[in-house]
């Protein structure tokens, strides 16, 4: 067999393997409850958040921490805060990662390891296919003594605190050229069943889909323009969709924009108006040296509930270890 006849066959094996995992999980799909996982604005520069498939791709060692605060006046409003890291091997064929991620919302929490592994394959000229896996375990948990019941008597409220561990599993494939990329993961593969203790029934494991396109568009020397759209879909809840615009100025900064929404399964109105969220983020990433890059994103909500209160703040950190060479910048991180 030729190199070309193996490419295609990698090719071709890889998008069916990860179409049915889509099609099992979309089998079970409706034996699972809505909720969604940690959500980041400010995936368009660091993907792993949302396909393991993306593992290596910078290159170099990155080492990036993101904080999330959503709701910021309300009690037990949500918090997430997240630590990744992912490098290439020397001939750039695979990439390794790991990340730490821990979500609160009131007396809930969830608390999460992950190692991720990606192979990169030549697919044409100047286009490459990442295939990427990433495992590890959740911590689901509920303090009792943090929630304020009416009834101080009622049994079915736990007291102290409770916990539960799965394992994890996700899959995805990232495809790019040099002004184009797309990706599709799949995550929650494994250990749902395990989640079976009602008193968790907040923090249900259920399988999240990610569908991510987007692209570069020179304009100068020293700017671009990179249009993308990203949409989740857990066929539980809303559809929400990301539709982004950042530009890229004298090659040391982003600045963009964000539209988020979200649509269908919304049965009442009281559904409506909770679970369909519009908001718009406005979006920056700085060098602050040619290794350390800072990033913030506002979420300014837009539905009728709206106010200062309930708008999100989000600011990640991020370091290069290597030289940075190839990717001076980050010009082609998607």
């Amino acid at each position: 067999m030729d190199s070309g006849n193996q490419i295609t066959t990698v090719f071709s094996k890889g998008w069916i393997f990860v179409l049915g995992i889509c099609w099992t999980c979309f089998v079970d799909a409706n034996d699972v409850n809505a909720q969604q996982i940690p959500q980041f604005s400010q995936y368009t520069f660091n993907s792993l958040h949302i396909n393991p498939a993306y593992a290596g791709f910078k290159v170099d060692p990155f080492i990036q921490a993101t904080y999330r605060s959503q709701f910021a006046a309300f009690p037990g409003a949500p918090e997430t805060f997240s630590i990744t890291a992912d490098m290439a091997s020397p001939d750039e064929r695979m990439g390794f990662g790991a990340s730490l991620i821990s979500d609160r919302l009131g007396a809930t929490k969830i608390q999460g390891a992950l190692l991720t592994y990606s192979y990169r394959i030549t697919v044409g000229e100047g286009a490459f296919l990442g295939l990427g896996i990433s495992g590890g375990a959740s911590e689901y948990s509920l303090d009792g003594d943090l929630l304020s019941p009416d009834d101080d008597s009622d049994m079915t409220i736990p007291t102290g605190r409770i916990n539960m561990f799965t394992p994890n599993l996700n899959a995805g494939l990232f495809f790019n050229t040099e002004n184009f990329f797309s990706g599709v993961s799949v995550f929650n593969l494994w250990g749902q069943r395990n989640l079976e203790n009602r008193d968790l029934s907040l923090a249900v494991h259920n399988y999240h889909y990610f569908f991510q396109i987007g692209g570069i568009i020179p304009l100068a020397a020293e700017s671009v323009i990179k249009p993308s759209v990203l949409v989740r879909e857990d066929f539980s809840g809303p559809t929400s969709v990301d539709v982004n615009a950042m530009i890229l100025l004298l090659d040391q900064f982003w600045l963009g924009t964000s539209y988020r929404t979200s649509f269908g399964k919304n049965n009442a109105s009281s559904a409506s108006r909770t679970g369909r969220r519009n908001a718009v983020v406005l979006l920056a990433d700085l060098f602050l040296t040619d290794m350390l890059r800072f990033g913030y994103a506002y979420d300014f909500n837009l539905n009728s509930q709206s106010n200062f209160r309930n708008n999100s703040h989000e600011i990640s950190l991020g370091y290069y270890l290597g030289s940075k060479t190839q990717y001076r910048n980050d010009y082609k991180s998607f």
